[in-house]
């Protein structure tokens, strides 16, 4: 197909039908006759038009932000010196300009980075984060404000595609139709539902997925369609919205050819019946897709410097005297003009052509394009333009459900989107059934374990306190499951924004049905919970106690579930979020008049309790379970007692709240109101605590209305601050250099003189003689529904100085083949056999062989040179000095051209380096290890611009020139890029082989293969877009393409020259020599080199460092002051347990931080680290550990400062210093335990899931809920003994508390009178040798009113809790420190059971 004005084309009329057959969609006629129906109903058309001029675009400039470290930060001078700069402003967009009428479609070009993005943000009216924009942007003749209310008809299709993953493909598209059926139906469609389901049918057919209906969508965690699929469903939920206007920002990214050329045309068949205005952007777009447009507009770093019809872009970009090579990409040729190393110039050019863009934007003003393409700016102003947008304004009325105000944006009614949004709530909640059933299952364990906990609890005063503790546990379980809420917030938020930017629903809907999608979860918990719980404590056996027990608990669980939801939806950050969530629970668990009762409160934290919806809960609770009742009073509660005192008359109440002196029972209502409760309170809270719940979810709507998409800064590089200083000089001399060249002499001719000085650092480069072959590789997977075969009968191989592609339809096995033939695959059988020099695979063979996969895995606080060094240091052979090692990787960083790059950090994407960099990183870390049988690269070039995909390929080709074997799968290679391969492998759907061999000059020699059978190559078109359209496309003729091949001499041929090679390669000694190590450095050194990388990985993690400080020290405040001065009565003795047992719950908060933390760690060792045996999972568990080690001791310090002496404690240094140190031994006990359950868990949310349990089981046996002698026997032996939590805290009290004075208070005396007047000395002898030795008479020689004490001092009440002598301390503190070696040992273990061997093949 010629290109317009392109001297190859021939005028003939078949070219022109040509032309017109290739720009036909297959299913063009299905959309004439919707919208012929759609006209002939009476339908206004809806046709806008975007023109903008002198649009400029400003954000803070962040080309590079300093990375601080734990000690930096406090670098208080630096900071003020710093904060002074204005941060200064860069410009992504410069005074651009141009018009889209309705049917136009304009093709955005530019490499990442110069602004195609933020172009497309601003033409489809999304302007937040952005610091300035200028100019003006006109739809029809709205201006930008007018058309905000229209924000469903102006769409943007981001790159990135966000889903929920466990919803299926069809469940996502019924939602995306539901919410956009227009209100007055054409004529001839019956019902709104059979227009819905028309709509549905049509775009799963026009992307080809109608396949995939009942296929979840997936992400990179949970299993769905492949990455393609997945595009294409993001691309028909735009076209579902039904829009005006639509911008595409490069959505053709992990589609093969075939398909995007399929979406081009469905574009360009849409945009012309239906009169879109259409902008897209594209990376490596083929001139297949370049054809469809009628006008381009070409950006180089925010200029633009063409602006025109797609047919002269090219002949003015050549009549500057720029050279478009035969067979290129005109797209990539128009972005490649600005780049020095890819431009080609015309000889007679080299003084005159513009350099740079500023001269290539003068270039282009001057000439007679840019005043023709001018006129068209007053769009906006003419009579057509007004016409068309009074039209679209009524088409849009039309549609619009008339319960509407006049400036929503959205189509369907408020009820209908909520009913929409509840459908979808119930299919996520029940798509992700391992999560639902985890709840629910571990809701069932808690149950039945407290309830055999507080068991059967006695109706007298030993049961007060077990069934208190049974009513705050089911409180605390039910909180501590809503707190999962958060993390919910944050993974449900990008689609939210997507849709909500979309006009597809109010965010008030969502909060609505999040709301309606908790009540059957929450009842059904609820009810399992109170079934077992309620009977097996043996509370109140009334049906109105039990239904009043359950109706408050759902209240409660909803309320707090609205909480910590509303939480979620305040913070931007889940990092904020997830602190104050921590802090909240522990402030809201203390304060609900349970560890601290309500009268002891201090004044300055007691407002707490009535801002706390959970303090409402407990105090109608326990008025419910206590009201009406007689509680006698026995054991240690009733004075005197035991054998000979069993007169009634002559004993009393001690130590129970409520108690009348001189009674021996206390009354239910007396006791609550010792507490400040009472049980006409139970309704009153019910009210209140519904009060709370609507307050939270209004938050909650009011959060979600304002959530904004996180700001564009531009991508910027993060240099950490020890290198601050390297970086700075290195940028320096590139400076000076650049001021040398930029008169810019040099051009392709200069270049020779610059190979010549790259040749000597080729020298140092790796050689490879191995011959690797693979032959009848079958692979077989077990699926729900029987065997599936992702392989089959492959065969082929690579030698040194070969570079080969590996090539297919998406779907077609190609990673799948390069995982068996690198042994990644853990699962699946493989038959067939892998050779190196006709032997089978050596010990070595993981590592000697380099594998970059298609996602890059980095350790995000590891600079470029660091992660080189790190796989240099591990995978380089053990014989190789350190010196050399290193130097190795200069010679990498100068080849892959990384040298201004090398001490920035690798970060995360938008906050590190960009795709293209680290992708180059990848590469790096597998050369470094200087690989010695080949590498396997997959799909390097995917998401990358034509620049960067050619850059990547043309050193690729340098390596196999080098002689190193390597072998690529790549997705819509250009023609330029497929001439750089030797041979490829071509596979179609099932990883069936069609064709492997030899490419030829200009792909001749396969272009001559498929000829042969029947599949010509038109002149103009890529071999490479031709082949796969011929194996899979449109192109196909009904053959079986994997049958021609297997009767072809060819494949005869091919077979025979592999048992040649492998015989031939059997006979000679083998190319590598196998060292039979399995990792080529000692464990020693692998701990060491990898612990070394933590280390500093964690000391520049601020944020999670800091997070753990303000979590210790903001409890550690909190907990000294609310238990302030603890004085030295009886009912004291319980505060002091309280404060030392709140110190326990320190952990969940630090855990739920360290937990994802780890799972990102272990995902890096085990997606690339581990599969490339870089070093053992021994290193990996150590490494973690050992670098956690000093931030957990000055948390054990900032802890133990901020709490100690604020609570009264004990001064003496062996009380003081003992104490300090179990509290030391807790801190890596609780990290062991957050780190074991880690180190098996499937991913962070199973892992917060798991923690409330386990932390759970052991909070409720240490001995504080039910005490040692209340627990019941089954569980008293064993697990009590297990629990390290019981010896932290038997350890901590005695410490506190031995020797303490007890002095009694007036009310908690126990007053009676000795029977006929002898005095209370003599009446209470025998009890003070027998039960009472504890007890303190105050008065012996009175002989009435004796005044009997608990306790004496604090050690006998620790002999109460089993804890009978001061060694106790010292013995626990002992044991604690076993449990530090076993919980460690534990995430060894754990780690052990999850390292999967990998899959030979058979």
């Amino acid at each position: 197909m010629g290109v317009p004005g392109d001297s190859s084309s021939s005028a003939a009329p078949t070219q022109e039908e040509n032309e017109v057959n290739n720009r036909q969609w297959s299913l063009q006629h299905k959309i004439e006759a919707i919208q012929e129906r759609e006209q002939s109903s009476g339908i206004p058309p809806r046709e806008l038009g975007v023109t903008w001029k002198d649009l400029t675009v400003q954000v803070i400039s962040s080309d590079a932000a300093i990375q601080e470290n734990v000690l930096s930060q406090f670098n208080i001078p630096k900071k003020i010196q710093e904060g002074r700069q204005k941060p200064p402003l860069k410009t992504i967009l410069d005074s651009s300009h141009g018009c889209v009428k309705p049917g136009e479609m304009l093709l955005v070009l530019g490499r990442p980075g110069s602004g195609c993005t933020t172009l497309l943000n601003l033409l489809a009216n999304k302007r937040e984060g952005y610091v300035a924009v200028t100019g003006d942007v006109h739809f029809g003749s709205m201006d930008a404000k007018e058309a905000h209310k229209y924000r469903g008809q102006i769409i943007m299709n981001n790159e990135e595609e966000v889903f929920f993953p466990t919803l299926t493909v069809g469940q996502t598209m019924d939602f995306a139709t539901r919410l956009n059926i227009p209100y007055k139906i054409p004529d001839g469609v019956a019902s709104p539902e059979e227009y819905r389901k028309e709509n549905m049918d049509f775009l799963l057919e026009a992307m080809g997925i109608t396949h995939t209906q009942d296929t979840k969508v997936g992400n990179e965690y949970v299993r769905g369609v492949s990455g393609g699929e997945r595009k294409r469903v993001s691309i028909i939920e735009c076209m579902a919205s039904r829009g005006s206007v639509f911008c595409w920002d490069n959505s053709t990214r992990g589609l093969d050819a075939s398909t995007a050329l399929e979406w081009a045309k469905s574009l360009r068949a849409m945009t012309d019946v239906k009169g879109l205005s259409t902008i897209v952007t594209l990376y490596q777009a083929s001139n297949g897709i370049y054809d469809l447009f009628d006008k381009v507009l070409v950006l180089d770093y925010g200029k633009e410097v063409y602006y025109g019809p797609m047919k002269d872009a090219r002949p003015f970009i050549e009549s500057l005297g720029f050279e478009c090579q035969e067979g290129a990409n005109v797209a990539d040729y128009l972005t490649g003009i600005t780049v020095p190393t890819e431009r080609v110039v015309r000889s007679g050019f080299e003084k005159t052509f513009p350099r740079n863009a500023d001269q290539l934007r003068d270039a282009y003003q001057k000439s007679e394009i840019y005043p023709r393409m001018a006129v068209e700016y007053n769009y906006p102003t003419t009579e057509e333009a007004r016409e068309r947008t009074r039209q679209f304004e009524e088409g849009v009325a039309v549609e619009k459900n008339k319960h509407l105000g006049k400036n929503s944006p959205y189509t369907v009614s408020f009820f209908e989107q909520v009913k929409a949004c509840i459908t979808r709530q119930y299919q996520i909640v029940l798509g992700d059934k391992p999560t639902l059933i985890i709840k629910q299952a571990s809701t069932l364990a808690q149950a039945l374990i407290a309830g055999s906990l507080f068991y059967n609890a006695p109706d007298n005063s030993g049961g007060l306190f077990v069934k208190s503790g049974a009513l705050f546990f089911s409180l605390l379980h039910n909180s501590l499951i809503s707190m999962s809420e958060v993390t919910d917030s944050f993974s449900g938020r990008p689609v939210l924004l997507k849709q909500k930017g979309m006009g597809f629903f109010h965010p008030a809907a969502f909060c609505i049905a999040q709301v309606a999608a908790d009540i059957p979860v929450i009842l059904l918990q609820v009810s399992v919970w109170s079934i077992v719980l309620y009977f097996m404590v043996g509370l109140s056996m009334n049906a109105g106690a039990w239904f009043t027990y359950w109706i408050l608990l759902i209240a409660a669980t909803m309320c707090m579930t609205a909480f910590f939801r509303a939480i979620g939806a305040a913070f931007r950050t889940f990092d904020a979020a997830s602190k104050v969530s921590g802090f909240m629970i522990s402030a809201l668990i203390m304060y609900n008049g349970y560890m601290i009762q309500k009268p002891k409160m201090h004044p300055w934290f007691g407002w707490i309790y009535w801002i706390n919806p959970m303090a409402y809960s407990f105090d109608a609770l326990l008025s419910n379970e206590f009201h009406g009742t007689t509680i006698p009073c026995v054991g240690i509660n009733l004075v005197p007692n035991g054998p000979g005192y069993s007169d009634l008359e002559h004993q009393s109440c001690a130590g129970v709240g409520g108690a009348v002196q001189g009674e021996n029972m206390v009354y239910g209502d007396n006791y609550l109101e010792s507490l400040s409760y009472a049980h006409s309170h139970v309704w009153r809270n019910f009210g209140i605590i519904w009060a709370w719940w609507a307050l939270f979810v209004g938050i909650t709507i009011v959060a979600t209305t304002k959530w904004r998409p996180l700001s564009e800064g531009g991508p910027s590089l993060l240099i950490p601050r020890e290198k601050a200083k390297i970086v700075k000089a290195i940028q320096n001399t590139d400076e000076e250099k650049a001021g040398a060249s930029s008169s810019g002499e040099e051009t392709v001719y200069d270049k020779e003189a610059s190979a010549g000085e790259a040749k000597d650092s080729d020298k140092d480069l790796v050689r490879n003689t191995s011959v690797f072959t693979w032959k009848n590789l079958t692979y077989t997977v077990k699926t729900p529904s029987g065997d599936r075969v992702l392989l089959d009968n492959v065969q082929g191989w690579v030698k040194p100085g070969m570079l080969g592609a590996l090539m297919g339809s998406s779907g077609a096995g190609k990673t799948t083949l390069l995982d068996v033939l690198a042994q990644r695959k853990t699962d699946g059988t493989i038959k067939g056999s892998i050779m190196v020099d006709g032997r089978p695979l050596p010990v070595s063979f993981q590592r000697s062989a380099g594998y970059c996969e298609q996602l890059d895995v980095h350790e995000p606080f590891s600079t470029v040179r660091e992660a080189l060094e790190f796989s240099a240091l591990l995978r380089q052979p053990r014989e190789v000095p350190r010196e050399e090692k290193l130097k190795y990787v200069d010679t990498i960083i100068d080849l892959l051209e990384l040298h201004d790059l090398a001490d920035t950090l690798i970060g995360r994407v938008g906050a590190g380096l960009s795709v293209e960099q680290r992708k180059r990183v990848t590469i790096g870390v597998e050369l470094v290890s200087k690989p010695s049988i080949l590498i396997f690269l997959d799909e390097p070039t995917s998401g990358l611009d034509g620049q960067s995909a050619y850059n990547t390929v043309r050193f690729l080709r340098k390596l196999a020139d080098v002689g190193q074997a390597v072998l690529v799968t790549i997705h819509q290679p250009s023609q330029q890029l497929f001439a750089q391969f030797d041979t490829l492998l071509l596979l179609s759907k099932g990883g069936k082989t069609v064709y492997f061999g030899e490419i030829g000059d200009n792909a001749q020699t396969i272009k001559d293969y498929f000829s042969k059978y029947g599949a010509p190559c038109p002149e103009e078109t890529n071999p490479a877009e031709h082949m796969i359209d011929v194996v899979s496309g449109s192109l196909s003729k009904g053959k079986n393409w994997n049958q021609v091949w297997l009767e072809s001499p060819e494949h005869q041929a091919v077979t025979e020259e592999l048992d040649r090679i492998i015989d031939d390669a059997a006979s000679k000694p083998p190319g590598t020599q196998d060292d039979g190590h399995e990792f080529a450095t000692p464990l020693w050194e692998q701990i060491k080199t990898v612990t070394t990388r933590n280390n500093v990985a964690l000391y520049r993690n601020i944020d999670y460092i800091n997070n753990k400080f303000a979590l210790h020290i903001g409890s550690a405040l909190f907990n000294g002051f609310s238990f302030w001065m603890i004085g030295d009565r009886v009912s004291d003795l319980q505060m002091r347990l309280f404060t030392v047992f709140n110190f326990i719950f320190v952990a969940p908060g630090v855990i739920a931080q360290l937990q994802p933390l780890f799972i990102e760690r272990r995902n890096i060792f085990e997606a690339r680290e581990k599969k490339s045996k870089m070093y053992s999972w021994i290193a990996f568990v150590t490494g973690l550990i050992v670098s956690e080690i000093p931030y957990l001791c000055v948390c054990a310090v900032l802890y133990f400062a901020c709490w100690y002496y604020t609570t009264g404690a004990p001064h003496a240094s062996t009380r003081a210093g003992g104490t300090f140190f179990v509290m030391l031994m807790y801190e890596f006990v609780y990290t062991g335990i957050g780190q074991f359950i880690a180190a098996y868990a499937p991913n962070a949310i199973f892992a917060s899931l798991a923690n409330p349990f386990v932390i759970g089981l052991l909070v409720s046996f240490c001995g504080v809920l039910v005490p040692y002698q209340q627990i019941q026997v089954f569980w008293r032996y064993w697990i009590y003994y297990l629990n390290p939590f019981n010896y932290l805290m038997g350890s901590m009290l005695v410490f506190n508390l031995w020797d303490k004075k007890i002095e009694c208070h007036a009310e908690e005396f126990a007053v009676f009178n000795p029977p006929n007047g002898t005095t209370c000395g003599q009446y209470l002898t025998e009890y003070m040798m027998g039960m009472g030795r504890a007890t303190n008479l105050i008065n012996p020689e009175a002989t009435e009113g004796c005044r009997v004490c608990e306790y004496t001092s604090g050690s006998d009440y620790l002999q109460t809790i089993n804890l009978t002598t001061y060694g106790h301390g010292w013995r626990d503190a002992g044991i604690v420190v076993i449990f530090v070696a076993s919980s460690y040992s534990m995430v060894y273990a754990l780690m052990k059971l999850r390292t999967k061997q990998s899959k030979k093949a058979d």
